[in-house]
């Protein structure tokens, strides 16, 4: 039988960090193991008030809204295994946003077999922080630049920013083969499936998601290039699916990458995915200063680098 807390009214005053975000989703977040359903049907009937007043569950809280949360019967929080203390480097940090240079190999978040990344790590090592929530997502294997906001209001915009291009987000990458040109566009849609295995996956496909990459070969050497990409678009594993459909996939990429290629290179280095999250540019949700931030490149990227093209930084 579960172990189930004494229901009771509460009263909730909204801070900064939920300033805009909508009443059913603020509801679902402090109401953890209460089914979908009832945490609507508690704002139909009028049980939840917002300032003594009925709301819509569209409705967007103000700083300093006082919130009637009802008696509901809410499950006891699941113990589970404490989330390990990551060494993060913390490049950029105020009152807003955060932003750490995420090395290669630690998840953002957990999940698909992945008990704790970077966003359970640090809200276990700042339990004084009411929000944490990731801004944008990097692949597992891909180092380099994480943005994640301390306010609902800085997510919000950062969330707008993203949809509407407004992000400047360069990436470098080493990859196989010389491009034809210095400077050229990908602009393939993409598609994610579900291969036999129950991996997830995404493959150019026509009617897919619309995607677009900017690409500039930064130093060619022998059969491999150093890359710089612009990503304007920011699908799923866009970038490695581009470079692999150009006939340039990534150095150490184990899902759309040259397999013989990574073994090969594996002996002088290249243990994993070579793609840095180099640059990010843009308009601080708060203080509308222009953010210019750039995470170096990772200790084995820049040897490879430094021993195969010139003025590879």
């Amino acid at each position: 039988m579960k172990d189930l807390s004494k229901p009771k009214v509460t009263w909730l005053e909204v801070g900064e960090e939920s300033e805009a975000q909508r009443i059913d989703n603020f509801l679902l977040r402090q109401l953890k193991g209460v089914p979908k359903s009832h945490v609507y049907r508690v704002l139909r009937s009028g049980e939840v008030r917002v300032n003594s007043g009925r709301v819509k569950p569209e409705y967007r809280l103000k700083v300093g809204d006082k919130v009637r949360v009802p008696p509901v019967r809410v499950a006891a929080a699941k113990t589970g295994p404490v989330p390990r203390l990551l060494d993060l480097d913390v490049i950029y940090e105020d009152a807003s946003l955060l932003v750490v240079d995420k090395a290669s190999g630690i998840a953002v978040h957990g999940g698909s077999g992945v008990s704790h990344g970077v966003i359970e790590s640090l809200r276990a090592a700042r339990p004084e922080a009411k929000m944490l929530e990731l801004a944008h997502r990097l692949d597992r294997d891909t180092s380099g630049l994480l943005v994640v906001a301390k306010k609902r209001t800085a997510l919000v915009e950062l969330h707008r920013m993203l949809r509407e291009g407004e992000v400047e987000k360069i990436y470098v990458a080493v990859v196989k083969g010389v491009p034809a040109k210095k400077d050229f566009d990908i602009r393939e849609a993409l598609h994610k499936y579900v291969n036999a295995k129950g991996e997830r996956r995404v493959a150019v496909k026509e009617g897919g998601m619309e995607a677009f990459t900017k690409v500039k070969v930064l130093g060619s050497s022998g059969e491999l290039s150093f890359l710089q990409l612009r990503l304007m678009t920011g699908r799923t594993h866009q970038i490695r699916v581009h470079l692999a459909h150009a006939g340039h996939p990534v150095l150490g990429d184990d899902k759309y990458g040259d397999f013989e290629l990574n073994r090969a290179v594996a002996r002088q280095g290249v243990k994993r995915l070579f793609l840095h999250a180099r640059r990010l540019a843009f308009v601080h949700p708060a203080s509308k200063d222009k953010l210019r931030l750039e995470a170096t490149l990772p200790e084995d990227m820049l040897s490879f680098c430094r021993s195969n093209f010139k003025n590879a930084e």
